[in-house]
């Protein structure tokens, strides 16, 4: 199963007949984004929670080093910033310096500056200079259940507006992508072929994300709403019109020699809004946002010997002296499978959910030694000083 991005570019069928090399926005539909109501004596809960939230969401047009590709976006407040994904403004990694516009529900088309990336996160601030903005809803992702109604907004495929439902499949599903940070300097020569992000640019081309030196590893909303290319960056929404994540990817099944991928098959997952919200937070308010650091080296704990099935992350060495899991008295051997209330099943999800947490932050971690449940705290380090 390939975990890929969600760059969208404009709507295949119609590519001979509306694209334009040189109009940045040449991917876009021009349709009226609004939420369409006829009938107003039976609106459902979905249609309501999307009259609320849509305003707030907003298509995204990115060009640079000769790429370009479309996104979606999250009003956070009345002075413009917007919340999206470091894969949209960077072209999956490939883009430092990009050329941004904005276009709103209401249809104005308005430049944008970026704030700053969190390629930790795949979160990424952008500012755009307009009167008359609607901020989102911000719900408490930490409230979700299993099953719960989640309604995704975006723009799939270049197609503004689009409204799309679903429920929550699973909640604290970790997965791996590409780091799509941006290059030190913009370069025209074409992305590595890599298994990280794919997207496909409004010039009807298909190109991977830059092969990168790291993964990284995030805790998410997986969701079964139709989400795809184009909707990274927008709104998942509850049936209050809350915000409650941000979409970031697809797992997606490839469907020709090439490596296309088939775009969705109703497995999507979304950043928290928690987690958003503190990192978008962060990069308004500093540039860039913080995340945690343990100190162990852990390897997937399995059930048996022959076991496929892991139940946690097994600490592989004794942490070094000075580190938070030292401070905690974590040792060899140990196995954590919690930390506050995010299950750990493996390696992987142990690091997504140490990287949630800002540095600096107390955490609790429950773990397994000589067949006895313990839990400690500790107060985590700064991964950026690692």
């Amino acid at each position: 199963m390939l975990v890929a991005g969600l760059l969208g570019g404009g709507v295949a069928v119609a590519a001979d007949a509306a694209l334009d090399g040189g109009n940045p926005a040449a991917g876009t539909t021009g349709q009226s984004q609004t939420v369409v109501v006829n009938d107003h004596e039976s609106v459902n809960a979905v249609t309501a929670a999307a009259v609320k939230a849509s305003p707030s969401v907003v298509t995204i047009e990115v060009s640079g080093s000769g790429s370009s590709g479309s996104g979606s976006g999250i009003i956070l407040d009345d002075e413009g910033h917007i919340l999206t994904n470091t894969h949209v403004v960077t072209l999956g990694g490939t883009v430092a310096s990009p050329s941004i516009e904005v276009q709103t529900e209401d249809g104005r088309v308005l430049s944008a500056t970026v704030v700053g990336t969190d390629p930790l996160s795949d979160l990424a601030v952008i500012k755009v200079d307009a009167p008359d903005l609607t901020p989102a809803s911000l719900g408490d992702s930490g409230n979700l259940n299993v099953g719960d109604t989640v309604i995704a907004i975006g723009a799939p495929l270049g197609l503004a507006g689009t409204v799309t439902d679903g429920i929550v499949s699973t909640l604290n599903r970790t997965i791996s992508v590409q780091s799509s940070a941006a290059p030190e300097s913009d370069t025209d020569a074409a992305p590595d072929d890599g298994n990280g992000f794919r997207f496909a640019p409004p010039d009807g081309s298909s190109q991977n994300q830059s092969s990168a030196s790291s993964s990284i590893y995030l805790n998410v909303i997986q969701t079964d709403a139709a989400i795809n290319h184009g909707n990274s960056g927008g709104a998942l929404v509850n049936s209050d019109g809350e915000v409650i994540g941000v979409n970031v990817a697809i797992a997606s099944a490839s469907s020709t020699s090439s490596g296309e991928d088939s775009g969705n098959i109703g497995v999507g997952f979304a950043v928290p809004a928690s987690y958003a919200k503190r990192v978008a937070e962060e990069i308004i308010d500093d540039g860039s946002a913080s995340h945690g650091f343990l100190g162990v080296s852990v390897t997937p704990a399995t059930g048996s010997g022959s076991s496929s099935f892991t139940i946690g992350a097994a600490i592989a060495d004794n942490p070094a002296s000075g580190t938070p899991a030292a401070k905690a008295g974590l040792q060899k051997g140990d196995i954590v499978t919690k930390v506050n209330d995010i299950p750990i099943t493996d390696a992987q999800s142990l690091t997504a959910a140490i990287r949630m947490q800002a540095a600096g932050s107390k955490v609790t971690i429950d773990y397994v030694r000589n067949g006895q449940t313990e839990s400690t705290e500790t107060t985590l380090g700064d991964s950026a000083s690692q």
